[in-house]
């Protein structure tokens, strides 16, 4: 490994382990829920944009 590899993975290692004992069991919890409900309302919205375009008649002008 060259002496930039070092330094730059010895940063990340550093910056990694400083964060980690900062985080608690609320905050993993509440991003798992925020991802969830986004993941969802993404779905919904282009589930809903798609069955909103298959029923439009071809002939119409586009949106």
């Amino acid at each position: 490994m060259s002496n930039h590899q070092l330094t730059l993975s010895g940063t990340c290692g550093g910056m990694l382990l400083s964060i980690l004992p900062q985080l608690t069991s609320e905050d993993v919890y509440r991003t798992v829920a925020l991802a969830a409900v986004g993941a969802v309302t993404s779905f919904m919205i282009s589930y809903l944009l798609k069955k909103m375009l298959e029923d439009r008649d071809p002939k119409d002008p586009p949106l």
